[in-house]
């Protein structure tokens, strides 16, 4: 079903194009209007006036570019012969220094072959007939076939003129209209979050069209005043193809360079005005696009460098040239729509700039893929405004929740979860020069946590098959703040293996947990098992990330100090925990 229905849209839109694109230009003209309409309504002025103010002043504009631009082009076409002799003369340099040499390399080796050709003998005059003089006389046209072929040239353009002015008027008129129609179809039980997706959409599109407007008419009137400068001809006529190519996305500003350069090469005997009109443009659309742009409307278009591609292809397909003018646009329009409408979200997806997948998906695909150094150029990319600590809670550990999730329904198997573990083993690693560098003011320990001594941070892992990774994370941000630690894994705390660990002072015991599968009673029973052996310290439950209901079990049962949910809070309350000044040392040791 939605397949024949977007064939059957691409259907209209080939046929009816006829009629469908002076609809669509004059429903973007609205989106440039309106806020000026707006303007004027706010100034107390009635709507019809605020509305029609606008269209004749867009009118007048137009009507003076085209008069403007047919006085020049009529005043270049009757320059061209002119520069017919500088033309001239630099195709037969061009033609000499290229073909010229390779007739004379051919002619020179092929003399021989020619020497030794037989000829043919001449052919025998024949007593043909002479041929006949035709002469070929217009017949003389009626007043009425005369005025026919004056009109129906101009009659399709004033149609369409005609088409444009009219709905953009209505489009103005009747906008607050038109939006509560368009609430109704996308569905008007939700009104607020409608209306807001509707007035976002609106505000957004009235936005970037009038910052490329302004961006292509100042682009345009750089090139003008450039070309004349420099001294070639009709720079007015230049500088609006520049600024209406410039609408072609990509390839724009370089097409419309192609015409003043071949007319500076016609005009300058030499080859100075061609260069310095080819860095002209260059130049300018570099500073435009490149640094310009972004601070006006940001670093993209709100598409996909694809879609962009894709979109002027497809359009230029349906609609000609015209569509390829008007490719971006409305690509924009539809990418807006399926931001805020759900059926349409994966036109989004597919045509928009934002990532598909989230960071924590991204994240977790990589590591699937045992991709650890794209893993760590993304983490580069993020620690430059993120602290540590967040880019392993917002990232990191979130991957791991994705992968524990997978690991439930049993579509992980073993390889795959060595592979995970490793991947954050290398991370660890590969982060070691990155400081967490916590936001905001000093930290403090919490109050239980402030005792005397000193002594090592015993990370260990809970019963989950990715709790290891979040202990190797844990350490690795205690490290970052000059602590000692100890990373176990769940087997490490078994009850013939808690005492293997020999000589190690310990401050603190935290139990990191991810894995949906683990329950607070296996937490409770890995610090139990602990207080056995070491007693009067600080024990932490870290549930990563955010179970907040285990939380509350685990508070209930008081079987650890604190319940942390990140990793951030689970650094600061370690990060100063002491040994008790007042008990022996608490180690874990090999007993006799």
């Amino acid at each position: 079903m939605p397949l024949a229905a977007t064939v059957l849209i691409v259907f209209v839109l080939y046929f009816a194009r006829e009629v469908l694109i002076p609809i669509a230009v004059a429903l973007l003209l609205t989106f440039v209007l309106a806020p000026m309409v707006g303007l004027l309504r706010r100034w107390r002025i009635p709507k019809v006036p605020a509305t029609l103010i606008p269209v004749l002043l867009a009118i007048s504009l137009f009507a003076g570019l085209g008069v403007a631009l047919g006085t020049q082009v009529a005043q270049l076409a009757e320059d061209l012969p002119r520069y017919q002799m500088t033309i001239q003369k630099k195709l037969d340099t061009a033609q000499e220094m290229t073909i010229g040499r390779l007739s004379a390399f051919v002619e020179r080796y092929g003399n021989r072959a020619r020497a030794t050709t037989d000829h043919k003998p001449a052919e025998q005059a024949t007593n043909e007939p002479a041929p006949l003089a035709v002469q070929v006389k217009e017949p003389t046209l009626s007043p009425i076939d005369l005025a026919q072929r004056i009109v129906t040239p101009v009659i399709g353009p004033l149609t369409n003129l005609l088409i444009i002015i009219v709905v953009a008027i209505f489009g103005l008129l009747q906008r607050d209209d038109l939006r509560d129609r368009l609430i109704r179809l996308m569905g008007s039980g939700d009104l607020h979050r409608t209306t807001v997706a509707m007035d976002d959409a609106a505000s957004r599109l009235s936005r970037y069209f009038l910052a490329q407007l302004a961006l292509n008419f100042i682009f345009g009137v750089i090139v003008g005043v450039g070309l004349y400068s420099l001294g070639v001809p009709s720079p007015f006529v230049w500088g609006v193809m520049a600024m209406l190519l410039r609408f072609v996305p990509y390839v724009g500003a370089f097409m419309s360079a192609f015409p003043p350069i071949l007319l500076a090469a016609a005009v300058d005997p030499g080859w100075s005005m061609v260069l310095w009109t080819g860095a002209l443009f260059l130049a300018s659309d570099l500073i435009i696009g490149q640094f310009v742009e972004p601070l006006v409307y940001g670093h993209s278009t709100g598409l996909s460098p694809l879609a962009v591609v894709l979109s002027a292809i497809f359009w230029t397909w349906l609609w000609g040239p015209m569509g390829l003018l008007l490719s971006t646009p409305l690509t924009l329009c539809v990418v807006v729509l399926g931001r805020h409408i759900d059926r349409l979200e994966f036109i989004d997806v597919m045509l928009g700039n934002r990532p598909a997948l989230t960071p924590a998906q991204s994240f977790y695909q990589r590591m699937l893929a045992g991709d650890a150094d794209s893993i760590v150029s993304y983490a580069e990319t993020i620690l430059k405004e993120r602290p540590l600590s967040a880019y392993f809670d917002e990232v990191a550990l979130e991957g791991l929740r994705l992968a524990a999730a997978d690991h439930m329904r049993g579509v992980l198997d073993r390889a795959q979860v060595a592979m995970v573990n490793e991947t954050i083993a290398q991370l660890v690693l590969d982060l070691e020069d990155y400081d967490d560098a916590p936001a905001g003011g000093k930290e403090t320990a919490p109050a239980s946590a402030a005792i005397d001594g000193n002594g090592a941070v015993l990370c260990v892992a809970g019963r989950g098959p990715f709790d290891i990774s979040a202990a190797r994370l844990l350490s690795q941000l205690l490290t970052k703040r000059a602590r000692r630690t100890v990373v176990l894994d769940y087997a490490g705390v078994a009850y013939d293996a808690v005492k293997s660990i020999t000589n190690v002072d310990i401050a603190a015991v935290c139990v990191c947990t991810i894995s949906t599968s683990s329950t607070p009673q296996s937490t409770r029973a890995v610090i139990r098992r602990l207080r056995k052996h070491v007693p009067h310290v600080l024990y932490i439950a870290g549930f990563f990330p955010g179970q907040a209901a285990a939380v509350t079990d685990m508070s209930n049962a008081g079987d650890a100090d604190h319940f942390v949910e990140t990793l951030g809070d689970a650094a600061r309350c370690l990060a100063d925990a002491q040994m008790p000044a007042d008990k022996p040392a608490q180690r874990l040791m090999q007993s006799a």
